[in-house]
């Protein structure tokens, strides 16, 4: 869209295939590495021209491999998808911090915003929200308290306006009030 270089490498059946580079929207360099039928197989991952992440995908996820922070140090490594994990949005922006487990967020992790202000922080399975957590409004101050099941709010919850009062408390069904 602007004229910089989005992806060079090997093609086969219009998907990229064999080894390439993807770039951001800025033209650095985002990915290097193998891509098989479309998807990153193996490489490494940069996050400002710096080495972020190198080891190996699978359905898109990062699962046997280190990630390292701007000194270069290893802050994390997966094995079958299992560890603790970092993710950042297009704009370099943390937007996950937490467990994995087979490749998904799985035990405590928190949730930030596309600003980088914490939107939520508890417990996962599966790759969704379950059991206790708490979201959050972009001040800081807390929106709601509670129990969540397949990623909405089931069970008993508080649920708080932007000045922190108290608005309601009981439960919750599918995400929605439930009185009964």
């Amino acid at each position: 869209m602007n004229g910089n270089l989005k992806y060079e490498g090997e093609y086969l059946n219009g998907k990229r295939n064999g080894n390439g580079k993807e770039y951001d929207l800025y033209g650095q360099l985002k990915f290097e590495g193998e891509y098989l039928y479309g998807q990153k197989r193996k490489g490494k991952e940069y996050l400002d021209e710096r080495l972020e992440y190198e080891g190996e995908y699978l359905f898109l996820k990062k699962w046997d491999g280190k990630g390292f922070d701007e000194n270069g140090r290893i802050i994390y490594e997966l094995k079958n998808g299992n560890g603790t994990i970092k993710e950042y949005n297009d704009n370099n922006i943390l937007i996950f911090e937490g467990e994995y487990l087979n490749g998904k967020r799985n035990g405590k992790g928190k949730e930030y915003d596309y600003d980088g202000n914490i939107d939520f922080e508890g417990e996962y399975l599966n790759g969704k929200r379950n059991g206790n957590g708490k979201e959050y409004y972009m001040s800081g101050n807390l929106k709601y308290e509670g129990e969540y099941l397949n990623g909405k709010r089931n069970g008993k919850g508080k649920e708080y306006n932007r000045n922190g009062e108290l608005i309601y408390e009981g439960l919750y069904l599918n995400g929605k009030i439930h009185k009964i």
